[in-house]
């Protein structure tokens, strides 16, 4: 067992009321400059819908993540070592500047300078903020914003491939939720295997996939080898850039910019503990439904005296032990067990984790005349509503209908047990039974995820100012840097194994 510790965070899904203003604090702390008018590190899609970049989800266009050889083994789905360095020049799974969009400003001076005679009424046109030339805007980070345009654009979105026939003439009636979207920071990071010049690496710190400017050459193979597409190039610098996880604010112990900004309190942020040497293994599973309790397994558990023992040994401080153990992360993904990951059959461990949505349900279980605090009302629609639960396991279950179905139901339980609690001061145990859960921890759940305070939703340990030598020092150890595992051995082939070890670094 090698502990490591990872910053993660988890999203509550039923609290984010699509205002953008995590997206417009991010654009305005990290991407307001020249080159990056089109990147937005934090975005807020509509689902359903096509996304940022478009269909980005279309893994069989766009090749990101991982999958499996014949023999079981990882490798990118964008090729081995030969296969990329083939099409180096020219990278066929590069999404375009139309896939985004072209951004635009206006020409304001029109409507200031325009003569007071004129006989035309001036208007401000749009003009591209790239070539600086008049343009049309035909699309946009979010165009399919609260079913905009649907159901010509949402009936596109990639997760509506297999349902389109039952979707298409009541889901506008049905389920529409917004999704928040940050760079995933995963374990297994695809983006990190396929940099032919190792300037992108993780921080074994804490965890954070950061790009070294000075070492990127360009060469876009980590824009399409990350299935969520969260690497941008600056088309001034053409360099890479992402999300950093705001990690100057969090060696401060101060939660990501998008967090604190966050109106609808949705987003939790928090260390977990995993077994390092348990990392290959879990992305390896053969069954994709599996591969979420894999990653669970993963996880240690803060609280174990072997664990705590081991973390020690590992060089871990005692206060981000503590912090361990107090992490909403933990708490939401291992003990409550009500947070999903983000498309876990890209096999790239994603450490972005998402509470989903319980209002399509109740917002049916109230058309069909039923009670929507009523935990026997809301349980049958879960099990009879087929089409949001076939939705959303595509996106937080690799399709395993069960695994949404169950955490709907915890959720719809502890509505149902706060609800009976506060008017009639009775606890109706059967209901918990149901789902595991006791009365104790429905009400710490419902404080989590109903009224957490910031420092209960936030529990982030500062960098310790006495390792400021060692941070500025390179280093590896990266959870797959190991013998044998993906990008050490090499390949000839179109998805072969990767041949670019792993750099997991301290920045300078």
């Amino acid at each position: 067992m090698r502990v490591m510790s990872q910053v993660a965070m988890v999203m509550n899904l039923d609290k984010c009321i699509g205002c953008h203003t995590c997206s417009v604090t991010c654009k305005q702390t990290w991407t307001n400059r020249d080159g990056v008018e089109y990147v937005w590190f934090n975005n807020v899609e509509t689902k359903p819908g096509t996304g940022y970049p478009r269909g980005y989800e279309d893994q069989d266009r766009w090749h990101g993540g991982w999958e499996l050889d014949r023999k079981g083994r990882l490798r990118l789905r964008s090729g081995g070592r030969l296969r990329r360095l083939a099409s180096i020049f020219a990278n066929p799974d590069l999404p375009g500047l139309d896939d985004y969009y072209e951004p635009a400003t206006y020409d304001f001076d029109q409507l200031i300078s325009a003569p007071a005679n004129s006989p035309q009424i001036p208007v401000a046109r749009p003009k591209s903020a790239i070539t600086g030339k008049d343009m049309k805007i035909t699309w946009g980070p979010n165009w399919d914003d609260d079913l905009g345009g649907s159901p010509h654009i949402a009936s596109k979105d990639p997760n509506l491939a297999s349902m389109v026939d039952k979707v298409r003439l009541s889901f506008e009636q049905t389920f529409m939720f917004h999704l928040p979207r940050i760079c995933e920071h995963c374990l297994n990071p695809a983006c990190v295997s396929a940099c032919p010049s190792s300037a992108m690496y993780k921080r074994v710190e804490d965890g954070i996939v950061l790009v070294d400017q000075d070492a990127c050459r360009g060469w876009r193979m980590c824009v399409s080898a990350c299935p969520y597409k969260k690497v941008y190039v600056n088309h001034q610098t053409g360099k890479a850039e992402k999300c950093t996880f705001c990690f100057p604010r969090i060696e401060a112990g101060q939660p990501t910019v998008c967090a604190e900004t966050c109106v609808g309190r949705l987003r939790y942020i928090g260390l977990v503990l995993y077994d390092a040497d348990a990392v290959e293994a879990a992305a390896s599973v053969q069954d994709p439904k599996d591969l979420l309790d894999a990653q669970r397994d993963v996880f240690l558990d803060p609280t174990d005296p072997e664990v705590i023992a081991a973390a020690r040994a590992a060089g871990i401080a005692e206060d981000w032990i503590d912090a361990a153990q107090r992490s909403p992360i933990w708490k939401l993904v291992q003990k409550f067990k009500v947070a999903l990951p983000l498309h876990p059959e890209y096999r790239t461990m994603p450490m972005v984790w998402y509470v989903p949505p319980l209002s399509p349900v109740l917002d049916v279980t109230t058309e069909l005349g039923k009670d929507d605090a009523d935990a026997d009302d809301v349980f049958h629609t879960i099990a009879s509503l087929r089409i949001p639960l076939e939705y959303l396991a595509s996106l937080f279950s690799a399709g395993d209908v069960d695994v949404v179905a169950g955490v709907l139901m915890k959720l719809a339980a502890m509505r149902s047990h706060m609800r009976r609690r506060t008017l009639d001061g009775e606890v109706d145990q059967a209901l918990l039974d149901q789902v595991g859960y006791t009365a104790e921890d429905v009400e710490e759940l419902y404080r989590l995820l109903a009224i957490a305070k910031m420092e209960d939703r936030y529990v982030i340990p500062a960098a310790h100012k006495e390792d400021a030598a060692e941070m500025a020092s390179w280093a590896s150890g990266c959870s797959l840097d190991n013998p044998g595992g993906p990008g050490m051995s090499a390949a000839s082939t179109r998805g072969g194994p990767v041949s670019v070890p792993l750099q997991v670094r301290r920045p300078s």
